[in-house]
């Protein structure tokens, strides 16, 4: 019989690029320039107001909701909340905290979640997390030096 688990993750990275920018590189992440570790797309869309979907656009009406867009304060907090990538019972919040820190961004992710949860996916989210935050940072510094442009 399976059993309820419960998991926390938390990451936290120092951005070289102000928090406007940042704040814009992680939307643009966790939307349409999202990738797999690999370099394929993860072909993701976020609606960026308070209710909006974060999901996975396969095409054809075919896809995965992860979430709902649970609290949005630009340019420092995105709270999400949904079953994510998990395809069986379970609950999840994500909370991305930005604050700026001179001309740089300190972003904090906590990533909360509850139920069926194999230990196999635990894992995975853990790396999964870990890319993301990394290619957040890349973006958001590549256009700081870009000047701020997309």
């Amino acid at each position: 019989m399976a059993s309820v688990e419960t998991m926390e993750i938390r990451k936290e990275i120092e951005i070289g690029a102000p928090l406007e920018v940042s704040f814009a590189a992680l939307l643009d992440e966790l939307g349409p320039e999202g990738q797999m570790p690999d370099g394929k797309s993860l072909a993701m869309k976020l609606v960026p107001w308070p209710g909006g979907r974060w999901f996975r656009d396969l095409g054809y009406s075919a896809g995965h909701l992860w979430g709902h867009v649970q609290v949005i304060k630009p340019p420092a907090l995105l709270e999400l909340c949904g079953p994510m990538a998990m395809s069986y019972p379970a609950a999840n919040h994500i909370q991305y905290r930005l604050k700026a820190e001179g001309g740089r961004t300190r972003l904090t992710l906590l990533h909360r979640a509850m139920g069926l949860i194999p230990p196999e996916h635990r894992d995975g989210m853990r790396d999964g997390w870990e890319h993301w935050m990394k290619r957040i940072g890349a973006l958001a510094e590549r256009r700081a030096r870009a000047g701020g442009k997309r």
